[in-house]
This record gives structure tokens, C-alpha cells and sequence, in this order.
């Protein structure tokens, strides 16, 4: 028995309409913990960060509806779940001061080298892209806080 070109197309859309199937019963966790601390930010700057970093970097994470389909659900958890392990805006106060500053400036570096936010994520949420006035913003921010940071005892 021969199989021609077309049957064995039809098997493999077959096989990867069952795989994606199946993929969706591979649970994927999806949680927002209680926000602990609320990080002490300017207005115009608390914008931008709910605007272009909270997805990731807090415990207040939108989740769009394709969070809920494998693959892309798991590829959103691990950004997330990445995103808050290296910062993470709604545990602010777990910082130390130093840590803080160090998170600051890593936070204007990464935003000025264009790193953040991540450019799949600017595909999809084109609002987060940052404009001239609202990298002055975040720089007024931790120029501020810094000085905040370093006045203190």
C-alpha cells in the first residue's frame, strides 16, 4: 500500500491538530499573589510602569486570553513567572535600600538599551512602547527615589 503525498498530509494536520489538543490539558499556572508593597512612584511613572512593565514585573499581571492556549500559555508563565523572579514592583519592600538602587538603575539601563519591555511583548501590546516623555518620566522617577534612597538613614 502506497501512501500518497495528500494522505500523508492529511495525517500529519491530523496528528498536529491531536498534539495541540492534548498540549491543552497540560496545566499551566496562572496566578496573581497578593500585592505586598506598592513600589513609592510618581504618578506619571506609575503609568508607565502599569502600562509597559506590571505584566511581568508585579503581582497584577493581566492575562489575555491567550494565556489560556498551549503553547503560548506556557511561554507567558515563564515570562511572568522570569519577569518577577528578577523584579518585582508588588514585593518592592522585600528590597533592601541597596537592592532598590540596584533595581533602579537596572531598570532605566534595560529601558534605555531597548531591552525592555521585551519586543514580543511591544508586538502585541503596542501601548507599551516607550516614548521620549515617558522615559523622562521613569528617569524623573529614579532620579527621585534614588535621592529618597540615599537621604535615608
Amino acid at each position: 500500500m502506497t501512501l500518497t503525498k495528500r494522505t500523508l498530509a492529511r495525517y500529519g494536520f491530523a496528528v498536529v491538530v491531536a498534539a495541540l489538543a492534548l498540549a491543552q490539558l497540560i496545566p499551566v499556572l496562572r496566578e496573581n499573589p497578593p500585592v505586598e508593597s506598592e513600589v513609592p512612584v510618581t504618578p506619571e511613572a506609575r503609568a508607565v510602569l502599569v502600562r509597559a512593565c506590571f505584566d511581568c514585573h508585579s503581582n497584577q499581571t493581566v492575562w489575555p486570553w491567550y494565556s489560556r492556549v498551549a503553547p503560548a500559555s506556557w511561554l507567558l508563565a515563564k515570562d511572568v513567572r522570569e519577569g518577577r523572579a528578577e523584579l518585582n514592583y508588588s514585593t518592592w519592600s522585600r528590597y533592601s535600600a541597596k537592592q532598590q538602587r540596584k533595581l533602579l538603575k537596572e531598570t532605566l539601563q534595560e529601558v534605555d538599551e531597548g531591552e525592555m519591555p521585551l519586543w514580543i511583548y511591544r508586538v502585541g501590546h503596542p501601548e507599551a512602547r516607550l516614548s521620549p516623555a515617558d522615559r523622562a518620566a521613569l528617569q524623573r522617577w529614579v532620579d527621585e527615589r534614588s535621592a529618597a534612597l540615599d537621604a535615608a538613614p
